[in-house]
């Protein structure tokens, strides 16, 4: 059964339907199986660990190596970039503030900079925060135009974001280490000092000093005893899972065109859409106008944390794409000679856990807009009525966890607030704080939650990133030199 959903954003351009998940068939009962002892051999040490290599732990990796640590970054595919890669979440969320000023910057901006420009589609600079009607009306349909404002919040070719991902983790010194996945944290004393990984030779260990969690659903923190929790906002897509996927050979301004200039049939080929395929999606745009980007029917009542129902999503997903290339191939004006081109590796997983930290981001701070005493990053708001939003140092730190620190989707925030800060920009913004706080806290021979702010927020800056001048603290010459 399908419920239709408003998110967070824009009611017009990002109704989705909400579809319930199928009945579940209990799991029998098998009993246990005590492992065996084992010693384990040590892979590798190092200063600073980050164990994912999405969004954020990309940003992590690349941030604590140019703040002069010796990083290792663990990746259990075989690309970085996550969702924004694996994930086919190639449409990447507004990084500019409802007056078009770009305040997700740093690593953030060196990708968009280095990107080739065949790889990424968007408004022209001179465009971001225009309010002109048919501006803001031709962005609309194509994930750049929200409340009438153009904004910056490109789609992107993910095989370059890969690779460009790659390159500049490599470029700064990092161990990078594919194909393994991190099994639980070493923790002594309540202090995490590495991580059991397994891949094809088995199961080995690296030692770090600081160990950051880029897992996207707390894996390393929850399996550390840090608190957290998972309550979700029903109302909301962002606790549903999917997998998107792409059609090639399709022209997208044909499907625009019909989409907006005949709006009644439109309306009927959407409605015979969900009546034959139940499990219905509608296109967006792509990095290219022949190829087209179909988000995955979002699916709710499944856990992230339970293989059942990841494999339930992924079966009933590609299920669907088949029967959406026929429908579309059918009826769809633009879509006459599409093709299967490529379904996401990754799943589309929102939401799993959330951290609880030593702070975190609150919906009931969304009016006030002032820039906290430890603010780390800046993210635009969810709508114009509301400022730019403080992101605090305490959202990636364990309330008594120590030698860790959270990024990504699943730092400390309440279940509003997580529907923006699991995008791919705030998810880059969060990782590239911990990779320099991780960095600050080894070479200080610290825990992560003693790491000065101002020391901290002098290194973000040096790295590009955008404070507000109320947060940061201005360092005294003899602290500089210490």
């Amino acid at each position: 059964m399908a419920t239709q959903t408003l998110t967070r954003t824009d009611e017009r351009f990002l109704t989705s339907d909400v579809f319930d998940r199928d009945q579940r068939v209990p799991r029998p009962v098998h009993g246990d199986w005590d492992e065996p002892g084992k010693r384990i051999p040590i892979y590798h040490r190092c200063g600073v660990l980050v164990v994912g290599g999405g969004p954020s732990g990309t940003a992590a990796a690349a941030a604590a190596a140019a703040a002069g640590a010796d990083v290792a970054l663990l990746e259990r595919y075989n690309h970085l970039g996550g969702l924004s890669t694996g994930g086919l979440v190639i449409w990447i969320d507004r990084m500019t503030d409802w007056e078009g000023h770009l305040v997700v910057r740093g690593f953030a901006q060196e990708l968009f900079e280095r990107l080739p420009a065949e790889a990424v589609a968007g408004p022209a600079r001179e465009d971001w925060g225009s309010q002109n009607t048919d501006k803001a009306g031709y962005w609309s349909h194509r994930t750049a135009g929200f409340h009438g404002v153009v904004t910056w919040s490109p789609t992107i070719d993910p095989e370059r974001l890969k690779l460009l991902s790659q390159e500049i983790v490599i470029e700064r010194g990092v161990k990078l280490i594919y194909h393994s996945w991190a099994a639980t944290p070493i923790v002594e004393g309540g202090t995490v000092k590495g991580v059991v990984f397994e891949s094809k030779e088995g199961r080995m260990a690296i030692m770090a000093d600081v160990v950051v969690d880029a897992t996207g659903d707390g894996d390393l923190f929850a399996r550390a005893g840090a608190a957290f929790v998972n309550d979700i906002e029903q109302a909301d897509v962002h606790h549903c899972m999917n997998t998107s996927w792409l059609f090639g050979g399709v022209n997208m301004n044909r499907w625009i065109d019909f989409k907006t200039q005949r709006p009644d049939e439109h309306a009927a080929f959407m409605a015979r859409g969900r009546e034959a395929l139940k499990l219905f999606e509608r296109p967006f745009v792509s990095w290219r106008n022949d190829i087209a980007l179909f988000m995955g029917p979002r699916q709710s009542g499944y856990s992230a944390l339970d293989v059942d129902d990841l494999t339930a999503v992924e079966v009933r997903s590609h299920r669907a794409m088949a029967a959406h290339l026929d429908y579309f191939k059918a009826h769809a004006p633009g879509f006459e000679d599409a093709y299967l081109l490529q379904s996401a590796p990754q799943i589309g997983v929102r939401h799993a856990r959330r951290l609880v930290g030593t702070d975190g981001v609150w919906r009931h701070r969304w009016p006030d807009g002032r820039a906290l005493p430890d603010e780390v990053a800046v993210s635009p708001a969810v709508s114009p009525k509301f400022p730019n939003i403080s992101i605090p140092y305490g959202a990636l730190v364990p309330q008594a966890l120590d030698g860790l620190l959270a990024c990504g989707r699943h730092i400390s925030c309440d279940r509003n607030s997580h529907g923006f800060m699991r995008e791919i920009p705030q998810c880059w913004l969060t990782g590239q704080a911990a990779g320099v706080a991780a960095a600050l806290a080894v070479a200080g021979g610290l825990q992560p939650r003693a790491v000065d702010i101002a020391r901290l927020q002098q290194g973000l800056l040096a790295q590009g990133v955008y404070l507000r001048p109320g947060a940061t603290v201005t360092l005294t010459p003899s602290a500089l030199a210490a």
